[in-house]
């Protein structure tokens, strides 16, 4: 098992020195090792830059997809479920969309909850979803929020389909 690493640990230098010492060496040329780490930097301010554009996206900006969204509702599972009526570390998501903040038969609320008057909107839900406690401080969902923008416009999508 160790000499496999090593063997595939020297082919891997090996290869490195061979296509670093095959480029041009005049001035016009780009070192290998600059041409390499300016290429890395690249790809990895790209994803950056993308991150920063979605991260402004507005939920009316998204194309959302239900099926996509049940994935993403695979974070929820451990505290929440679909089915009406049944409670869990957090109160029962059907019919969430549309409903008031702490309404919930038999679920026992904290006051920033059941006090906070909000209506589960799409795009209430969509901000709620990125970082509970930012939007209702002193809830007790622990969840640190879904960043990804398109995640959460495709579970909020998932989310209504359970209402109909």
């Amino acid at each position: 098992m160790k000499r496999n690493a090593l063997l595939g640990t020297l082919a891997l230098v090996s290869l490195v020195s061979v296509s670093a010492c095959g480029g041009r060496t005049d001035e016009a040329s780009t070192p290998p090792a600059e041409a390499e780490t300016a290429a890395v930097e690249a790809a990895v301010e790209a994803p950056a830059e993308a991150v920063e554009a979605a991260a402004g996206a507005a939920f009316a900006d998204l194309t959302a997809d239900a099926a996509a969204g049940e994935k993403v509702f695979a974070l929820c599972r451990s505290c929440h479920v679909l089915e009406e009526g049944v409670n869990r570390v957090g109160p029962s998501l059907h019919n969430i969309v549309g409903r008031v903040s702490g309404s919930v038969e038999g679920f026992n609320y904290t006051e920033a909850n059941a006090n906070s008057g909000i209506t589960w909107t799409p795009e209430e839900l969509f901000t709620y979803l990125e970082d509970p406690q930012g939007v209702i401080p002193g809830t007790r969902m622990a969840f640190p929020g879904v960043k990804d923008p398109q995640d959460r416009a495709d579970l909020i999508a998932y989310l209504q389909t359970n209402g109909e």
